[in-house]
């Protein structure tokens, strides 16, 4: 069988024509991919980068804060003002065991730290050595607050890095040294470098922490809490505790059980549910938009192949012609499927990974900012699976093509 010049020119030009439609169906499955994996990478790093304004912070923990009754009971006016009191710790610790830790807060702000010539703004807080299971610290130098400090009443604080960094320029160790706040000096014992935007009354970095018995002492505030945090013990659920603090608390300071506006319970495992909650949805719907720009792409691959197909009609014919098997042209148009979906999903992994690798630098590598590798693993055996499928149909047509038949087209 001869060939003439014009059937050699028609093939070549079907085959350009076919690497055009290919290269632009590939970006098409390669932006796919990129978009699904760098949404995926970057909702990850963004969940952390929120993570890190809880840091540290009990996730099952309520803090209870007195307000101004909105009520009367038992004889008592609304607008009534009233505080918590020590007490109130010791009948939640014996009524409500289920809570591992209730531990006081008594804070004051605007006040100023001091070293030589250095002056810093800070707020004081004054906790007990179990605060640590509230809020855990991240200390760079030293040491927390222990119960030997709080018992003895000694004058000893921990700094957070702003504070640290305003008073000791110089960055050194500043456990041992002295700084004075409110005419009073204090040994530093450690250093709390806490990220954590989530605090009570303050900001971490301008927190002087001292033992809440020499704040009780200073402030001369008796037996008055500013606030009690409670933790539950593991596996309990906060919000069916939340009822039970509240009465009990209720009960002894006689405000109506449906005032609900006279004591402040903030839940943070409700805070903290609600972000979960958040990106899971958000998980879903890059899955969601991410499969299905995938499955529009493996169409257009199969769109393309007919196309190819039908195009590489001649071709195939001649194929035929000289001894290709139908097996033969089964394999090879579904072969081009699936490579064409494997290279264009990996250069979409490869370049997802780079850009993610470039909002790590960004941020300061504050969060990973990645996929997992069984992601980008899973991600491409489906992007082959695809491509086998996409295959199938233009491979069945190609399969059935006769040489007659071909010779006739042309």
């Amino acid at each position: 069988m001869r060939l003439d010049t014009d059937t050699y020119r028609e093939i070549l030009d079907a085959l350009m024509r076919n690497k055009r439609r290919s290269f632009l169906t590939g970006f098409g499955i390669f932006w796919g991919l990129f978009m699904l994996l760098f949404l995926i990478g970057g909702g990850h790093g963004l969940k952390q980068l929120l993570e890190k304004n809880f840091e540290g912070f009990a996730t099952n923990s309520v803090i209870v804060a007195a307000n101004e009754t909105t009520k009367p009971y038992k004889g008592f006016k609304e607008g009534r003002q009233w505080n918590l009191r020590y007490k109130d710790i010791e009948r939640l610790k014996t009524m409500v065991p289920e809570l591992e830790v209730v531990t006081p807060l008594l804070p004051e702000w605007g006040r100023s730290a001091t070293r030589d010539e250095h002056t810093a703004s800070c707020s004081v807080k004054g906790v007990e050595a179990d605060y640590v299971k509230v809020q855990a610290p991240t200390l760079k130098f030293g040491r927390y607050l222990n119960q030997v400090d709080v018992a003895h009443k000694r004058k000893v604080c921990v700094i957070g890095e702003r504070v640290w960094k305003t008073l000791f320029p110089d960055g050194d160790d500043p456990c041992g040294r002295y700084i004075c706040v409110g005419g009073i000096y204090y040994q530093v014992i450690g250093v709390d470098v806490c990220t954590s935007n989530i605090n009570l009354w303050g900001n971490s970095a301008d927190e002087v922490t001292i033992p809440f018995t020499v704040m009780s002492d200073i402030t001369n505030s008796g037996d008055v809490v500013g606030v009690i945090c409670t933790v539950g013990g593991p596996g309990v659920n906060m919000n069916e505790l939340e009822g039970r603090i509240r009465q009990v608390i209720a009960r002894h300071h006689y405000i109506a059980p449906d005032d609900k506006e006279a004591m402040r319970l903030l839940n943070m495992e409700v805070m903290f549910s609600i972000i979960d909650n958040l990106f899971r949805g958000i998980n879903f719907l890059i899955w969601l938009v991410g499969i299905g720009t995938l499955l529009a792409g493996a169409i257009g691959v199969s769109n393309i192949m007919l196309v190819v197909v039908r195009e590489r009609t001649v071709e195939i014919g001649i194929r035929r012609a000289i001894g290709a098997t139908p097996r033969d042209i089964l394999s090879q148009i579904i072969l081009e499927g699936i490579v064409l979906t494997t290279v264009a999903g990996m250069s979409g992994v490869v370049f997802s990974v780079l850009l993610l690798n470039l909002f790590e630098v960004i941020t300061k590598h504050q969060a990973v900012f990645q996929i997992q590798f069984g992601t980008a693993v899973a991600a491409l055996l489906l992007l082959m699976f695809l491509g086998l499928l996409a295959g199938i149909a233009p491979a069945y047509r190609a399969m059935h093509i006769k040489p007659v038949d071909a010779m006739r087209d042309e």
